[in-house]
């Protein structure tokens, strides 16, 4: 009888650190609104509450598409309308309205909803981030503004995006809906560059708008956006 041996290999597995590394939570509000709107005072005010909670950056896109009807929101610019068009193509939604919050790139609700925006920030605030971003040597000279960043995570397919922020401003409107009235306004965005990711870390250089003004306090936000619009990774540094 002849005796077969069998012999085992065993074939090491190796798996990429980076597809199952996770970060800290991070949660990313974009509001879309307008100081045309009569309805987006109280989205505005609760984007002003809840930006004190911990890990969650807020940001403030005030689209153009209200400017007709008497007062031209000198914060609005046609590409944060397109940027709220192309969230609408992300959720099949054949319209765009104010104010409206775009959490994190994945889901969408109005933004003055406090229930809402509570149990989204509850919800979220559990969800690890894919991946995390340093920012360091922050130098400000001859109205730019410029830093080095380095990232952790895998970039395949993702874009690095910049942007400056007015941390608040007030305005006495006085035409259309919101006539009369004295708005406040935070975590406003001026300035947005998206930079496709090559590599890890590197330094960017953005200029500063003539909408800030010597007296605003500014922040810096880098985001980690993927091509499906998740919004993956962030940080915000005050300037």
């Amino acid at each position: 009888m002849k005796h077969i041996l069998l012999t085992l290999f065993m074939i090491p597995l190796f798996f990429s650190s980076e597809t199952t590394q996770t970060y800290p939570p991070v949660t990313v509000l974009e509001l879309f609104t307008s100081q045309g709107c009569s309805s987006c005072p109280p989205a505005d005010k609760l984007l002003t509450q809840v930006q004190n909670n911990k890990d969650v950056i807020a940001l403030s896109y005030h689209v153009d598409y209200w400017n007709y009807i008497g007062w031209k929101d000198p914060f609005s610019k046609e590409k944060f309308s397109n940027k709220q068009r192309k969230y609408g193509q992300k959720f099949n939604s054949s319209t765009i309205y104010t104010p409206q919050v775009v959490i994190n790139g994945k889901e969408h609700f109005v933004g003055s909803n406090v229930d809402i925006m509570n149990s989204k920030l509850k919800h979220y605030s559990k969800i690890a981030a894919k991946n995390t971003i340093v920012v360091s040597n922050i130098d400000s000279a001859n109205n730019k503004i410029s830093f080095d960043y380095s990232i952790e995570g895998d970039i395949k397919n993702k874009s690095l995006k910049v942007i400056l922020v007015i941390e608040e401003r007030i305005t006495n409107i006085s035409k259309g809906e919101n006539r009369n009235r004295t708005l406040k306004n935070s975590n406003i965005v001026v300035l947005e560059d998206t930079l496709m990711l090559n590599s890890k870390s590197g330094k960017q250089t953005i200029s500063i708008t003539d909408l800030v003004k010597k007296t605003d306090k500014l922040k810096l936000i880098t985001l980690i956006q993927t091509s499906n619009l998740d919004i993956v990774g962030a940080n915000q540094i005050k300037l």
